[in-house]
């Protein structure tokens, strides 16, 4: 069953002390609202606690976002709790990036277009020309920045540019095959998701799925992570994978993988934008739907 569109993620978290679960749910309860989903997890390891709270407010009368914050954070403080408050019906802004391979870009579209992704793509940036029309066709603009090593530091500035001029909360290289520089994924920390094969590292390279049918490769994956200066090293979000036998040949094997590259980067962005992910010592926690 859909939830109400007048939902909120309250997201939270702290060092692991006593009371961190209370003054989440008695602040919600005093302020008369309804807790929808609730979600806790405390990291014995690093001591550290992480909560994510969905709820709905009072019926009847207009939630005041401002003030339930200003209530909340003398409170949150009294626990170093980092927060934040976001409104399920907020629409994140998305610019996607991407190459030749459209089937990440195309099952992105088409969750956009139906509403199962509730984002709003202002652009979609390429080092190829192919996409256009697809693009068109969604009436999303395209900019085509072809990059080389001579024109590299100079694209990636017109990149950080429409992203900015896009107001984007998040960034996704739907099978976007091109590194990203050092700066720009510093500036990009915690707000870029990339989705490769999970054929890493022993089968790299353009026919990486010819090399596993070589091998008799068993499992075929993939994993969406936020990016880094690491190459596919990234702090993982959500990972799919699926077995294979003999009787795939590396057409089937390419075929499953991109099905299976749309599901986990799809998951990931869904996830991203509705605040269950929490970025902490190089590693995510995930609150699953």
């Amino acid at each position: 069953m859909a939830m109400p569109k007048d939902t909120y993620y309250l997201t939270a978290h702290c060092p692991g002390n006593l009371g961190t679960v209370d003054v989440v749910t008695r602040y919600l309860r005093e302020q008369g609202c309804y807790v929808v989903e609730m979600q806790t997890f405390d990291d014995v390891l690093s001591r550290h606690f992480f909560i994510r709270a969905e709820f709905r407010p009072p019926a009847g009368q207009p939630f005041d976002e401002a003030a339930f914050g200003n209530g909340f954070a003398p409170r949150a403080d009294g626990f170093n709790m980092q927060w934040q408050l976001t409104a399920s019906h907020y629409r994140p802004n998305v610019v996607v990036m991407v190459s030749r391979l459209d089937h990440c870009l195309n099952d992105l579209l088409y969750r956009y277009r139906t509403g199962q992704l509730a984002m709003e793509i202002p652009a979609i940036i390429s080092n190829h020309p192919d996409l256009q029309r697809l693009a068109d066709w969604h009436h999303i603009p395209y900019y085509h920045l072809p990059v080389d090593d001579d024109n590299r530091e100079q694209q990636e500035a017109q990149v950080l540019g429409i992203i900015k001029e896009c107001d984007a909360d998040l960034v996704v290289l739907a099978r976007y095959m091109q590194m990203l520089s050092p700066a720009l994924s510093a500036e990009l920390n915690g707000r870029a998701i990339n989705i490769h094969h999970s054929l890493l590292p022993g089968f790299k390279g353009a026919n990486s799925y010819h090399q596993a049918y070589d091998k008799g490769v068993k499992l075929v994956g993939a994993t969406a992570h936020y990016i880094n200066n690491d190459l596919d090293e990234g702090p993982i979000i959500t990972q799919g994978v699926e077995v294979v036998d003999h009787s795939h040949y590396p057409e089937q094997l390419i075929a499953k993988g991109k099905d299976i590259e749309c599901i986990t980067l799809s998951r990931a962005v869904q996830y991203h934008i509705e605040q269950r992910v929490f970025l902490h010592n190089g590693k995510t926690v995930v609150f699953t739907s």
